[in-house]
């Protein structure tokens, strides 16, 4: 979430700034890179399920931690609901 919003995308809201209470960080993680994420929480999971816009590839991007093993991971912004 930190890095999406410091390269200036202001599409991603996340008034909450971090602490998995507002989901308007939700986005979707590209094919194939899923597995490289750990494994969601229950909390994340609860929050997702309320999205509309919630497929098998979301995630709060406040809960994926960014290490080189994700350098150029794409994560399309989901739809607010």
């Amino acid at each position: 979430m930190n890095n999406i919003r410091d390269a200036g995308i202001d599409e991603l809201v996340a008034p909450c700034g971090g602490c998995m209470s507002c989901a308007t960080c939700h986005v979707h993680v590209e094919p194939g890179r899923l597995e490289q994420l750990p494994a969601m929480s229950e909390d994340e999971n609860d929050l997702l399920d309320r999205s509309n816009a919630r497929t098998a590839s979301s995630r709060l991007s406040c809960q994926v931690p960014f290490t080189e093993d994700l350098n150029g991971l794409h994560v399309p912004i989901a739809q607010e609901d």
